[in-house]
């Protein structure tokens, strides 16, 4: 087996940071009262709030107590998500979405480990990945992974928008 390479850098893929909020991640997490893991805290500070390519919805400080509330709670009530959402006690982040209506989630699984998973809406079914955010978020976006139901990517740097 060949050793594992680093990530792709994210500001190669979709530029420099564009915000600051982790410490806005971290005051969302201590009232829901978890500890995110410091790559989604670091990379949803840099990067939240934003689409990209106009394919994924990516919550920062700013939204992630309005999608968990609204999505959350519908996603609680499918067959399919197989977890409680946040900020029910023991719950999976969503953290996102794609112009397809395929959810983004960080499952805690224990130990400080939260791994990367969603409910594929096309698929209609449960995608559970062995990756944390920090390793699946560039490499989803480097198209090294997942690439049977997330785009082709454009060349980098992809267009972000900022959602106020």
């Amino acid at each position: 087996m060949s050793p594992r390479t680093e990530p792709p850098a994210l500001s190669s893929l979709i530029g420099p940071p564009v915000r600051s909020d982790e410490e806005e991640i971290e005051a969302v997490a201590r009232e829901w009262g978890v500890v995110f893991p410091a790559d989604f805290v670091s990379i949803a500070g840099a990067y939240g709030d934003v689409t990209i390519c106009e394919y994924i919805f990516f919550c920062g400080a700013r939204e992630l107590r309005t999608y968990a509330a609204g999505m959350g709670r519908k996603l609680e009530d499918s067959r399919t998500v197989p977890h409680r959402v946040l900020p029910t006690p023991g719950g999976a982040l969503v953290w996102g979405n794609t112009i397809e209506g395929d959810q983004l989630f960080l499952v805690d699984r224990g130990g400080g480990r939260w791994t990367v998973s969603a409910f594929r809406r096309g698929w209609a079914d449960w995608y559970d990945s062995d990756l944390e955010f920090g390793e699946w978020f560039p490499r989803m976006l480097a198209g090294e992974i997942e690439t049977d139901w997330m785009p082709e990517w454009p060349t980098a740097p992809y267009e972000l928008k900022l959602v106020d």
